[in-house]
């Protein structure tokens, strides 16, 4: 028998494909402090922490509007089965996450799904997750994106719609009227 017939056999691990868009990200150098192209073992146990604080958080993120810890990804295997998942947590007191349409507040987490968007503030990360083998270890591989993701999976956006429930003026340039209710 040869050396290569009794070598271990490789595992894959499990990788999870972020991209990430603000648009903004040229002139603020938002993710400045992020490995981009490149993907990067994990250890299973790790938590993966997204925020401004360099100290806290290995995906760090370059404003003063992104809380210290924004949101948090766990690795973990389904329960009964050999599939693995990442579950994420909202971690900011002051910004809801939103993963695809589904709105977390402060220290709510769902399993995240297979490929999804998820938004705060102006940012928007698409995740896509690649299944691999491996129980002790994850990989993360980090792209940036040139154009808003909402436009290719055609989300709504995050602008605030006037009360009359129509956002088509805002586009057009007519600018709302504040009339108070004494004046009706």
């Amino acid at each position: 028998m040869s050396s290569f017939e009794e070598a271990e056999t490789e595992e894959t691990i499990t990788c999870l494909h972020v991209t990430l868009y603000h648009p903004c990200q040229e002139e603020k150098q938002v993710f400045q402090h992020l490995n981009f192209h490149r993907r990067e073992k994990r250890r299973a146990d790790e938590v993966a922490k997204f925020g401004r604080d360099r100290n806290i958080c290995y995906y760090n993120l370059m404003d003063s509007r992104v809380s210290r810890v924004q949101f948090t990804l766990q690795f973990f295997r389904q329960l009964n089965s050999s599939e693995f998942g990442f579950e994420i947590k909202n971690m900011s007191k002051k910004t809801k996450l939103i993963v695809d349409n589904v709105e977390l507040d402060y220290l709510n987490k769902i399993d995240l799904p297979r490929k999804c968007i998820i938004r705060f503030g102006d940012y928007q990360f698409l995740m896509l997750r690649q299944d691999g083998e491996s129980v002790d270890y994850f990989e993360t591989c980090l792209e940036l994106a040139q154009a808003s993701l909402l436009q290719e999976r055609h989300l709504p956006s995050l602008q605030p719609i006037p009360e009359c429930g129509n956002s088509s003026f805002y586009s057009q340039g007519v600018k709302p009227i504040e009339i108070d209710e004494n004046d009706l």
